[in-house]
């Protein structure tokens, strides 16, 4: 190759001349805004310099370069999402295709796209977008699951938009006169039209929130205090799957962000009051247990004030609600927890439930039977002195029930070796309070099995101290000869006050005992006067 060299120093001088000069022709054919001085477009100098001056040509270069400048700010201001034309990645390109640098961008790219929302209402509608929707979030679950990266912010911020857009929804209001779920076994669940796309994005949200690589003091900033409350209202959905899927991705935000443990805490225990105290109504009571019971199996000991104030004000009352049988196992799960953790707290928990005991609801007084024995193994004998008068009381009640169910449930505690035990030792004071009961169950109960049940407890009381039995009996011999005497005193009472009435003309025949009805009037009117 041979490299032209101009033979004479006037042709090198010409060559020189003349690039200022096309150049210049070039600028002139830009329009402008006005003729004066601006200080982008000028270095403060006349546009009208001697061509031959060496610093000319550096300043027609500075003047391009400041304009190109404000191009690209008018640019980005236009377009604030995308820094310029060649980060513009088209969504529908495959990752496979895409650079392992532009990968990143296009998940952005393809995670925009996925948050717009369509309506399921109408399965007619937008059938071809709503499927090019479900290809790109499969597409995505696979990229994020397949491939080891590390989430850069934006990459952060744009999967948790997407989150939000599609998961974060208003429900449709209850009816006034809907039963809370689970009292109504023979409802069937509602299943949620949108559950295509909703599935995906909550298995794109577990998967973010479980990366290994995920710094949680950068994603706090877009996993915060709103999102999470938002979160939570989602647990009302009627739909049971995606109150499954939001209670793995519950568990995993608050194993994974220490920062807003508290705030969850808070967060739920609010959800609590709210459904005892206000509506009674709440689809995730349940889920929401269950997330806690391995919660509270991490508290550290000796336990938090905030943590009993939370099993004293949110987990007991959680007994009064009519639906507790959709909820009751994890919330026996949960008090048991607490009472691994901290035994002294057994007596405060059984007088809660003493407070909360149903008198109408036999099924209740089933599943409250089931949890006193849970708790009874594992009180210990201080805790249980404390307790045993107000709650044998109780025991006493259910034992003589009509429900032969809750007689034969709570015949069912002397066969806890446990509790068997402790009731021995404290026979003294147990066997007069329930002794009443036994004795009229042996007399007249309708049920076979609850009479044979009684007869079993007895002889086990027999066996470990006859001669209580003995005073038991003649205990309650005395008090059954008491109350009969009482109630014929009264019935002479009443049949004395009734001659005397009818003796005086008043006319009026006063009730015997029992008597459902009022006064008879038998026949002259009576005036009272004061």
């Amino acid at each position: 190759m041979s490299i032209f060299v101009p033979e004479s120093p006037g042709l090198l001088l010409a060559a020189n001349s003349t690039i200022p000069t096309m150049l210049k022709q070039i600028l002139a054919k830009i329009p402008r805004k006005s003729t004066k001085s601006n200080p982008i477009y000028s270095d403060g100098n006349n546009s009208t310099t001697d061509v031959n001056n060496n610093g000319s040509f550096t300043n027609t270069c500075n003047v391009i370069s400041s304009r190109l400048n404000v191009v690209k700010k008018m640019s980005s201001s236009i377009f604030p999402t995308s820094g310029n034309n060649n980060d513009m990645i088209q969504p529908h390109l495959p990752f496979k295709d895409a650079q392992n640098s532009d990968k990143l961008k296009l998940l952005i790219s393809k995670l925009n796209l996925c948050s717009k929302i369509y309506d399921f209402n109408d399965q007619d509608k937008d059938i071809t977008s709503k499927d090019q929707k479900r290809q790109i979030l499969i597409e995505i679950l696979d990229f994020l699951v397949s491939e080891s990266i590390k989430l850069t912010e934006p990459a952060m911020s744009a999967i948790c938009r997407m989150c939000g857009a599609n998961l974060f929804r208003e429900f449709p209001p209850k009816p006034n006169g809907c039963s809370p779920r689970g009292e109504s076994e023979d409802d069937d669940p509602w299943f949620d039209p949108a559950w295509t796309h909703l599935q995906l994005v909550y298995e794109i949200l577990l998967r973010f929130v479980s990366f290994s690589s995920l710094d949680p003091k950068t994603a706090k900033l877009y996993i915060d205090h709103s999102f999470l409350l938002k979160l939570l209202d989602l647990f009302d959905s009627e739909d049971p799957r995606e109150r499954e899927c939001l209670k793995s991705v519950l568990h995993r935000i608050y194993g994974k962000f220490m920062v807003h443990r508290p705030f969850i805490r808070t967060g739920v225990s609010n959800i609590i009051y709210k459904f005892v105290f206000e509506t009674e109504k709440h689809n995730g009571i349940a889920e929401l247990l269950e997330i806690f019971g391995s919660v509270i199996s991490g508290f550290a000991l000796p336990l938090k004030k905030e943590h009993k104030m939370f099993l004293l004000k949110a987990l007991i009352p959680l007994h009064k609600p009519k639906s507790i049988g959709v909820y009751h196992h994890q919330l026996t799960y949960c008090v048991v927890q607490f009472i691994e953790k901290e035994p002294k707290l057994t007596s405060v928990v059984i007088s809660g439930l003493l407070k909360y005991w149903p008198v109408t609801n036999s099924q209740k007084q089933l599943m409250f039977l089931s949890e006193l024995e849970e708790l009874l193994e594992l009180i210990r004998t201080d805790e249980f002195e404390k307790i045993m008068v107000p709650l044998f009381r109780r025991i006493s009640c259910c034992l003589d029930s009509y429900h032969f169910q809750v007689a034969e449930r709570a015949h069912f505690l002397w066969n806890n070796e446990h509790i068997h035990h402790l009731i021995m030792c404290n026979r003294q004071v147990i066997m007069p309070i329930v002794f009443s009961s036994l004795q009229r169950n042996s007399n007249n109960h309708w049920n076979r099995t609850v009479l044979n049940l009684t007869q079993n407890v007895m002889k086990m009381f027999h066996e470990v101290d006859e001669p209580l039995v003995v005073s038991c009996q003649g205990k309650f011999e005395e008090d059954k000869s008491a109350t009969t005497a009482v109630a014929e005193r009264r019935r002479l009472t009443w049949e004395h006050l009734e001659e005397v009435a009818g003796g005086g003309g008043g006319g009026f025949r006063l009730p015997v005992v029992g008597s459902v009805s009022g006064l008879e009037k038998s026949g002259a009117t009576c005036v009272v006067s004061c």
